[in-house]
C-alpha cells in the first residue's frame, strides 16, 4: 500500500469524538484529512462521481422493478475491486460443509498463530440477492490478521432462486459447523462471533437471535456493519426514518440522493421472502423483536450518509435498553457499502481494526 493511504488509516485512530444522540453514545470517526463537516470524504466523492458517469452511459439498476430477468444485471453491478492489505501470510482454505439443506461452500482464513483462536463467521452483503464471498475476501483476510482470529466466509444461498429462509439456514448451519468442528480449524469454541455487512449484518443479527432462542449459546460477539434490521420500514420504538436526522452542509442534492437511493429499493423484501413469512417477523426485521436481552456483545458500525443508519442506531439503543453490551461507531463522510473499498477508503480498514479490537477486548 502507498504511504499516503497508510497515513490516512493511522489518522483514523486520532480523528475521533463521542457524541450523545437520543441517549446513545456514538463514537464519531471523522474524515481523516479534512475538517469539513456535512460533506463527503474526498475519496467517496471521486468514486461517486465516477459511478454516476458510468451509470449515465450504462444500463440502469432499478431495485424497484426487481424480477428474475434482471437479477443477473443487478448482481453484476454489485461489489467493488478492493485490495489485499495484509502484511503477513493468511492461509486460505476452500471447503464445502454439510448443511441442513445440502452443501455450503465456505472459505477459511487463518493467521500464522498457534493455539486455539477466536473465530468470526462472516456473511457478505448484497441485498439477499447478490454479493459474493469474492467481494469480501480481502476484508476477511484483513480481519483475520488484525484480530488474530480464524475468519470463515460463507457462500450462502441467494434469492430469488433460494428465498427465505434458505440463506439464513446456511448461515446458522455454518456457525454450528464452526462450533462443532472448532478443534479441526484451530478455534476456541467458546470464542465465536458473527459479522456481516448490510444484508450480511441482518443475517448476523438474526443468527444471534436464533442462537439465543434455541439456547445453543454459540455466538459470543456480533459485529453488524450498516445492517438492515427493519425491512418493514414501519416506525418502531424510537425509530422513524427522517432525512432531518442527517447533517448535510454541502453538495445537498448529491448527498441526499445517495441517502435516499437505498430507501427506494422497494420490492427487495418481496424477492427475498417470496411470501414465506411476514416482513415484520423478527427473523427478518430484528428491530421488531419484543425482547433483545441475552444477545451477545455487539458492535454496530454505520456510515454517516446511509439510509440504513437510523435503524442501526435504533437497534443499538434497543440493545442497550435490553442490557446488551453495545458499542456504536459512525464513520463520517462515507456512504453505504464503504467496507467494500478496503485499500481505497481508510475507513474500511479502520472498520476492520475496530471489529478486531472489540473481539480482543471481549476475549482478553
Amino acid at each position: 500500500m502507498d504511504e499516503e493511504y497508510k497515513k490516512l488509516v493511522s489518522l483514523m485512530k486520532e480523528r475521533v469524538e463521542v457524541n450523545k444522540h437520543k441517549g446513545l453514545d456514538i463514537v464519531i470517526k471523522k474524515i481523516p484529512d479534512s475538517d469539513v463537516e456535512g460533506d463527503l470524504d474526498p475519496r467517496v466523492m471521486n468514486v461517486t462521481l465516477d459511478m454516476l458517469k458510468a451509470m449515465a452511459s450504462g444500463p440502469k439498476m432499478d431495485f424497484g422493478s426487481l424480477a428474475a430477468d434482471n437479477i443477473g444485471q443487478i448482481r453484476a453491478m454489485m461489489g467493488w475491486p478492493n485490495v489485499d492489505v495484509t502484511v503477513t501470510e493468511i492461509e486460505t482454505e476452500h471447503k464445502t460443509i454439510d448443511g441442513k439443506d445440502g452443501p455450503i461452500p465456505i472459505r477459511i482464513y487463518s493467521p500464522q498463530k498457534s493455539g486455539p483462536m477466536p473465530a468470526i463467521v462472516f456473511f457478505h452483503g448484497g441485498g439477499f440477492i447478490g454479493g459474493s464471498v469474492d467481494s469480501v475476501e480481502n476484508p476477511c483476510k484483513c480481519l483475520a490478521e488484525k484480530a488474530g482470529a480464524v475468519v470463515v466466509n460463507v457462500d450462502y444461498r441467494l434469492a430469488p432462486e433460494n428465498p427465505y429462509p434458505a440463506g439464513l439456514t446456511d448461515c446458522f448451519d455454518a456457525v454450528k459447523w464452526v462450533y462443532e468442528h472448532a478443534a479441526e480449524i484451530n478455534v476456541n469454541p467458546e470464542q465465536i462471533g458473527v459479522a456481516g455487512d448490510s444484508a450480511g449484518g441482518n443475517l448476523s443479527a438474526v443468527c444471534s437471535l436464533m442462537d439465543r432462542d434455541l439456547g445453543t449459546g454459540m455466538i459470543k460477539y456480533q459485529a453488524l456493519l450498516y445492517p438492515t434490521v427493519s425491512m418493514s420500514g414501519v416506525a418502531a420504538d424510537d425509530f422513524e426514518w427522517n432525512m432531518e436526522e442527517y447533517t448535510v452542509k454541502h453538495n445537498h442534492e448529491l448527498i441526499q440522493g445517495i441517502i435516499r437511493a437505498l430507501g427506494s429499493s422497494t420490492g427487495l423484501e418481496h424477492i427475498y421472502l417470496d411470501g414465506n413469512t411476514k416482513v415484520t417477523d423478527p427473523y427478518v426485521s430484528p428491530l421488531l423483536a419484543d425482547d433483545l436481552s441475552g444477545l451477545p456483545a455487539t458492535l454496530i458500525i454505520e456510515a454517516e450518509y446511509d439510509y440504513l443508519r437510523l435503524e442501526g442506531e435504533a437497534y443499538a439503543r434497543k440493545l442497550i435498553r435490553s442490557g446488551v453490551k453495545t458499542k456504536m461507531i459512525r464513520y463520517n463522510g462515507v456512504d453505504h457499502a464503504f467496507m467494500d473499498k478496503i485499500g481505497l477508503y481508510p475507513q474500511a480498514e479502520d472498520c476492520m481494526n475496530e471489529i478486531a479490537k472489540g473481539l480482543k477486548e471481549l476475549f482478553a
